[in-house]
């Protein structure tokens, strides 16, 4: 029976805009089911109709979806759920280690990055939200975990609400409670502006998740309506405004709109019908048109086509947007050209952010036209968002305006080997990237050979790279090491849901193992490891200063082997503390059969001869 990890995240998405907020949701944060690991093809398909991680049905519409996915993505209707076609029974709760650790990251995340939260409060460094991210995560899973034993629930679907609520609250509390006077912030991707006073704020998000009558909006908005109040920046996301609510913030967003700068509107009718949904947001629209933002985030909406067109009049208007979000939005083929039609200038934008849509190959064809466009961006996102070759070539072409580009995320695409090869041919057009996100988006070796070798030449600074799920093997490691010997600067290093194996894990660990002093955190895991390519890899951080965490899990690592590892780990610098979960490790596993290679390469003593003979190339 096929094992399912259940990863989710948080805080929680609006997967449900057209249920009620104050009405029970069992689904409303993300779930995400990923196969378990021992097998040969990460992309194997696992239920009837799924090719590639993806539904070859029609998707269905936001007011239906879960956020269910196997591995990409792939939304499935819940009322499939209990359907016999899945095969299998699901248990949500207890969490494994993995998800745990997961999460951990998720809450890392979030509180280092730019957000309007961090903008208001301050930005945490990543030491800091890892360290409250691990002290809220242990505390909350010990909380939920002894509920859960005295009131059991069936499949655990209560007790992981309860937790992803109890961590979602305290990580806020967290945030508005800010970073450590004494803590060096991380300097930010995007420049901004310094913060100012907190009463250049007004940010109703905190609280339950619930519709806004009049009279609370009338209440919530008093601030607004003060003479020669300076506000500046608004938050209204996680309450839900219908059309009342929505004619009293009208007025009143209308008569300051000339001193605002920053909106953020993002989930703001959940669970309000169509019409009444697109009314609210032609009401906002209008009251808004004419501002001068540089920042607006409407995501979390279901916009659809119809959705974007009622911001038509708020679009139109703006010239100077910097940072612009529009994420888990539906947008489609046609959303999209309604996008790119509706937004009249984007050369000063800094930070476009398009994540989980159904956009597809023609909506990227839309999407390429603003990022032309956009030659000042310095952070694009565009994971989630179905799109194939076609599409995927005609962004990596548009991104070669976009030189000043620090973060790029494409994950989680279907993009393949010609597209990968389009974005390699583009990657030394961006000189400054620091952060290159690349999981999931099919370039198997030949994709991946050409990407690295565009490296090798062209990404000095590069701190984050991920390459997961891409299938690739030990042959394109070679230029993957070459890659690596020129990024010094590298911090965190993805090569989960590989097939590296131990000839593979050789090669890149060899590289990593007396260079890189700033590498913190390495992931190789379900990559067919087993006990030579983990000791590698323990040898190769062992005595890395600040390293936080190795991942091996998920590989066929024999008692021995693991034993090896933690001997190697304690005689180092670094702690067995950095070690991860070893959960989802088979001790017992063999590789795949249908290997093209022989078993040579698994035998130790020949990986022992090759590591010591091993040289890398550096220019």
């Amino acid at each position: 029976m096929t094992r399912l990890s259940l990863i989710f995240i948080l805080p929680a998405q609006p997967m449900f805009p057209h249920i009620s907020p104050s009405q029970p949701k069992p689904n409303s944060f993300q779930i995400f089911f990923v196969q378990s690991p021992n097998r040969r093809r990460r992309r194997r398909s696992l239920l009837p109709g799924v090719h590639a991680g993806r539904p070859q049905l029609p998707p269905p519409p936001l007011s239906a979806r879960t956020g269910f996915d196997l591995g990409c993505c792939a939304e499935v209707p819940h009322f499939l759920m209990d359907s016999p076609v899945w095969g299998f029974s699901i248990k949500l709760w207890p969490l494994s280690e993995s998800t745990r650790l997961m999460v951990i990251d998720r809450m890392t995340e979030n509180p280092s990055t730019e957000t309007l939260f961090s903008r208001k409060y301050g930005r945490l460094d990543k030491e800091e939200a890892r360290e409250n991210a691990k002290r809220i995560e242990e505390t909350c899973f010990a909380s939920v975990d002894e509920h859960f034993k005295e009131e059991p629930d069936g499949d655990g679907s209560s007790a992981v609400q309860l937790y992803a609520r109890e961590t979602s609250k305290l990580m806020v509390e967290v945030l508005k409670r800010g970073p450590r006077a004494s803590a060096e912030l991380e300097a930010p991707v995007v420049i901004d502006a310094p913060l100012e006073p907190a009463d250049t704020v007004l940010d109703i998000s905190g609280g339950k998740r619930a519709f806004i009558d009049t009279d609370e909006a009338k209440e919530l908005l008093i601030p607004l309506t003060k003479p020669g109040n300076s506000y500046k920046r608004i938050c209204f996301s996680n309450r839900s405004f219908g059309i009342d609510a929505a004619n009293v913030a009208g007025p009143i967003l209308e008569s300051i709109k000339k001193q605002i700068t920053e909106v953020d509107i993002s989930d703001f009718v959940a669970g309000r019908p169509e019409d009444e949904a697109l009314d609210v947001m032609r009401i906002f629209s209008k009251a808004l048109e004419g501002s001068v933002l540089r920042y607006l985030n409407i995501s979390d909406n279901a916009l659809g086509e119809k959705g974007v067109r009622a911001f038509e009049e708020l679009l139109k208007s703006q010239d100077n947007l910097e940072e612009f979000s529009v994420m888990n939005d539906g947008i489609s083929e046609e959303a999209a050209k309604a996008l790119s039609e509706l937004i009249p200038s984007t050369e000063i934008l800094k930070v476009l952010h398009f994540h989980n849509n159904m956009t597809g190959d023609e909506g990227a064809l839309s999407i390429a036209e603003m990022v032309k466009r956009s030659s000042n961006l310095e952070s694009f996102r565009c994971s989630a968002t179905r799109i194939g070759s076609d599409g995927g070539v005609a962004l990596a072409e548009a991104l070669g305006t976009c030189t000043r580009l620090k973060k790029l995320d494409l994950r989680d695409n279907l993009f393949g080997v010609e597209a990968g090869i389009a974005l390699s041919k583009t990657l030394p057009k961006l000189p400054d990237l620091v952060e290159l996100y690349l999981s999931d988006l099919n370039l198997e070796n030949k994709g991946t050979i050409a990407i690295a070798n565009a490296l090798k030449q062209s990404a000095p600074r590069l701190e984050v790279l991920e390459m997961a799920g891409n299938e690739i093997t030990a042959k394109a490691t070679q230029a993957l090491a070459e890659c690596l010997t020129v990024m010094q600067s590298l911090k965190k290093l993805t090569l989960a849901e590989n097939e590296l194996e131990d000839r593979g894990a050789v090669v890149i660990a060899k590289t990593l193992e007396n260079s890189h002093p700033d590498l913190k955190e390495l992931d190789v895991s379900t990559n067919m490891l087993r006990r030579a390519g983990a000791r590698c890899f323990a040898q190769a951080i062992a005595d890395k200063p600040g390293f936080v965490q190795l991942n091996i899990n998920g590989n066929f690592i024999s008692d021995e082997g693991i034993e090896e590892v933690k001997k190697i780990l304690k005689s180092g610098k670094n702690s067995l503390s950095v070690l991860g979960s070893l959960d989802e490790n088979d001790p017992e596993g063999e590789p795949g059969d249908g290997d093209e290679e022989g078993d040579e390469e698994d035998d130790e003593g020949g990986l022992d001869s090759k590591l010591q003979n091993l040289n890398v190339e550096q220019d």
